[in-house]
């Protein structure tokens, strides 16, 4: 099953605690929140992209795809050439200088592996950020458009004094 690692910007508040958690987990940050002039949060990080371009330019075969659909980076196979960081369309991968290999998120594999969520996604204290299967994620965000947008028109209805259906 593809599961990803998605953000509800509306409910992004800057605190940082996604980018904290991941270096506690991994000795440095894989993940970015960035604000764009004080209205909105964007917690940036790897997408695991469908058709990985890092995946298909890599020479040595050091980036691939685990059960659940992360893209990893095996650091035994990986020679630091960067042209998994060059091809990325998000600039993610990067070079760690002390082992010449790069480096990138790989949605906490040692806590999936365990049935833990990724820590970014644990920490996140107003759950903004939110991992699983993308159909049922997307499901659920409908489901509360659907409740907002009934709740709004019910509210707009009984202001007007017409009765909700």
């Amino acid at each position: 099953m593809k599961k990803a690692l998605f953000i509800d910007f509306s409910k992004c508040i800057e605190c940082r605690a996604c980018e904290v958690a991941c270096e506690r987990e991994h000795g440095k940050s894989h993940i970015f929140v960035f604000e764009f002039e004080g209205m909105i949060a964007m917690a940036f990080h790897c997408k695991h992209c469908e058709k990985a371009p890092c995946i298909e330019v890599c020479p040595t075969n050091a980036l691939y795809r685990d059960e659940e659909g992360a893209v990893l980076v095996a650091p035994q196979k990986c020679i630091g050439c960067m042209m998994c960081a060059i091809v990325c369309p998000f600039g993610i991968p990067e070079l760690d200088s002390v082992n010449k290999t790069m480096s990138k998120c790989n949605l906490c594999a040692h806590r999936r592996a365990e049935g833990k969520e990724p820590a970014c996604v644990a920490t996140c204290p107003t759950d903004a950020l939110l991992y699983g299967d993308f159909s049922e994620i997307i499901r659920k965000r409908r489901e509360t458009f659907v409740k907002k947008a009934m709740k709004l028109g019910k509210e707009s209805k009984k202001a007007l004094g017409f009765a909700f259906i």
